[in-house]
């Protein structure tokens, strides 16, 4: 796993694909929203659909508040809360 993304709102790590996890085939990103501790775990066609979403992003070179911004969209979906141990 590798942190891609660190803002004071948000949290993205990518999980790269792993070879004999058929949960982890196509690997995934979990978002982070910092300010109401809750996060979500995408993967297959809609990690896919994330990437190619965030390349188009930073091929603009946005600033902090734009890809908050898109990660906001994502927002409805986090109900997972985030537990620290």
């Amino acid at each position: 796993m590798q942190m891609i993304y660190n803002s004071p709102n948000y949290c993205v790590v990518e999980f790269p694909p792993q070879e004999g996890l058929l949960a982890m085939k196509s690997g995934g990103y979990e978002i982070v929203d910092k300010n109401m501790q809750r996060e979500i775990y995408i993967d297959g066609a809609l990690a896919a659909r994330f990437r190619e979403h965030v390349q188009q992003l930073i091929a603009g070179e946005p600033s902090l508040d734009e890809v908050d911004e898109f990660l906001g969209q994502f927002d409805s979906l986090m109900h997972q809360p985030v537990v620290l141990h």
